[in-house]
Formats: C-alpha cells, structure tokens, sequence
C-alpha cells in the first residue's frame, strides 16, 4: 500500500511515496519500487529563525592529572551544581562537600574519609567529566 507524503527540506517541498512493506516476506526487486516524485517548489519558504544563543559556559582551571594528597574523582559526568567545602576546611566521612547534578538528578559527592581538604578544583556551574579530579585531601 503506497502512502503519499509532503516533505520540506531547507524550504523545498518534495512530494514522496512510501510502500508499507513490513509483513512481507517476498523479495522485492529494483522493478517494484516505485519511481521518486518529481520535486515541488514551494511557494513560500518558511522564515528561518535565528538561533537561540547559548548559555555561558563556566571557565574552571584545569585541574592537575595527579595530586600529593587523596583525590576526590567525579562518579560520572554532569554539571556542579553547590560546592559546600573550603580550602583547609576539616570534614568528615559522609560530609557533603559538592552537589553533582548527572541525567536531572542531584548526586551529593561525600567526603571518603576525615581529612583536610587540599584543593578544589571545580566551581559552581562548571561541567566535569567521569574521572574529573572534584577535591584533593591531605
């Protein structure tokens, strides 16, 4: 069964014909299929719209590949959305140091263990990686 469709591409209207094929098990030989439709001009092309500008994108330093202390690596990609730790701050295991927020889900990132924080290597708004050194300990 041949169904006919109007399709637009970058303001030009083609005229196409699709066959319904699924339940047949027959092959199907270059003869059978239907011939394209020849292209229609449309008579006005729709107004294109201006694209949406982006937002601003955080600019954080890179953060080192190593660090002398214990490091903190982010679980899994997304964007910080709080960071409530310091530099010299003591904190304590299960301390919640940073708010990761992965696939519209808001992840606590806890301290592993009683330690000092060393660095922090990431700030509110900023994009990370899986992998991200977040915060070092010492």
């Amino acid at each position: 069964m041949l169904k006919k469709y109007m399709i637009t591409v970058e303001g030009k209207t083609y005229e196409v014909e699709v066959e319904d094929v699924s339940g047949s098990s027959a092959a199907r030989t270059a003869t059978q299929v239907a011939a394209p439709a020849p292209a229609v001009e449309s008579v006005a092309a729709p107004a294109k719209a201006a694209p949406a500008p982006e937002a601003p994108k955080a600019v954080v330093a890179a953060a080192p590949s190593a660090v002398s202390g214990e490091a903190l690596r982010a679980p899994m990609p997304g964007t910080i959305l709080n960071v409530s730790a310091s530099v010299g701050q003591a904190v304590k295991r299960g301390d919640v140091l940073l708010i990761l927020e992965a696939m519209k889900m808001e992840n606590e990132i806890v301290a592993p263990s009683d330690a000092t924080i060393e660095g922090i290597y990431v700030q509110k708004g900023a994009s990370v990686n899986a992998g991200d050194i977040l915060v070092s300990f010492s």
